[in-house]
């Protein structure tokens, strides 16, 4: 949403602390939403937001739409791997092996993995594309054996999800997703939990190697990807040893 958020600021000469003035928040909060480094806008901000900016040049309805959509508010259905898969372009795919031998990964908001480099493949054994982050870590036994604090983990990546779709303001869209999870008894025990929080754009992870038994704590961070047919629902995922 940064991206965005300052072309169009930029665009109506209007200065971070005048935009912030008039949608209610600090001039901090405009500048870290531009940097990429906060948690989405709720749905009141995001309107507040336009509402000011159509005031001073009246916004297209591509620009109003993908506001939403880059801030995680968009409704309906969302988009399908097939989709999001056909909208990777070639460059994208060679930003995967240029990070390498660095894990590197393209996923949608759901974990669906879409493309992924060596290094993560084998990383994380039965995960292939096409395949969900979320149903291989609660699903799979392998996972158990490769995320060494998996049980502190699990519960982590439940409020992470209680988070997400409660901010986007599409539960419909994770409806599936929440009720394959469910046939895993550790996901049922950890979403019962309840509670939810955002997800840090980095947070570390121990891994192991679940022939050799070998550790590695590595430093996970992610980011949206604003130019894609799909904007907002595309996520790089890299992973950096510790």
């Amino acid at each position: 949403m940064g991206n965005l958020l300052r072309r169009l600021r930029d665009n109506r000469g209007v200065s971070r602390e005048r935009l912030a003035f008039n949608a209610g928040v600090s001039a901090s909060y405009i500048t870290h939403l531009e940097k990429g480094d906060r948690g989405n806008p709720t749905r009141e901000v995001v309107e507040a937001l336009t509402r000011y900016l159509h005031r001073l040049d009246p916004l297209s309805t591509e620009d109003r739409r993908q506001l939403g959509d880059l801030a995680g508010l968009g409704s309906g259905e969302l988009p399908s791997p097939k989709e999001l898969r056909a909208a990777i372009t070639p460059e994208m795919l060679r930003a995967l092996e240029l990070h390498s031998p660095n894990m590197a990964a393209l996923i949608d908001v759901r974990a669906n993995l879409l493309a992924s480099n060596d290094s993560w493949d084998a990383a994380f054994p039965g995960l292939t594309e096409g395949g969900n982050m979320l149903r291989w870590f609660f699903g799979n036994e392998l996972a158990t054996r490769v995320i060494v604090n998996w049980e502190a983990d699990a519960r982590r990546v439940t409020r992470w999800m209680r988070g997400l779709i409660g901010r986007s303001g599409n539960a419909d869209g994770f409806a599936d997703l929440i009720r394959d999870l469910g046939e895993f008894p550790k996901f049922r025990q950890a979403w019962s939990e309840g509670g939810g929080e955002f997800a840090p754009h980095v947070w570390a992870v121990q891994l192991r190697n679940p022939v050799t038994g070998l550790r590695r704590k590595v430093y996970a961070q992610h980011g949206r990807l604003d130019s894609t047919a799909y904007p907002g629902q595309l996520l790089t995922v890299l992973w950096l040893p510790g």
